[in-house]
């Protein structure tokens, strides 16, 4: 059974906006965060934080465009994208775990299906 659900990718032009949502519908996971996959490259972080203590991180090339945030419940987790370029185009895959060591390494212990996000230049 799927655990967590993206949604919101689509087609973009260069400059736009769009806003991933991941839904969690089992047990809290206590870090979460976002990854994308580009054609012929290998997935990458991109944002992640942490419910329970001051942890939040960026990936440099997302930096002050991104944002990440989160709802009340823990079940909820929104990647904000604006300012979006044509590198930006990729699979975005939602992802948890309960340490925060293990989501920043790429080991997170849930995926979601991914959502396909395309930036036209």
């Amino acid at each position: 059974q799927v655990q967590l659900v993206e949604s919101g990718g689509g087609l973009v032009q260069a400059g736009g906006s769009l806003r991933l949502s991941c839904a969690n519908s089992g047990r809290i996971m206590y870090s979460m965060g976002w990854f994308r996959q580009a054609p012929g490259k290998e997935r990458e972080f991109v944002a992640g934080f942490s419910w329970n203590i001051g942890w939040r991180r960026y990936a440099d090339s997302v930096q002050g465009r991104f944002t990440i945030s989160g709802d009340n419940s823990k079940k909820l987790v929104f990647l904000q994208m604006d300012s979006l370029k044509p590198e930006d185009t990729a699979v975005y895959y939602c992802a948890a775990a309960q340490s925060v060591h293990e989501l920043y390494t790429g080991a997170p212990e849930l995926w979601g299906q991914g959502t396909q996000v395309t930036v036209s230049s």
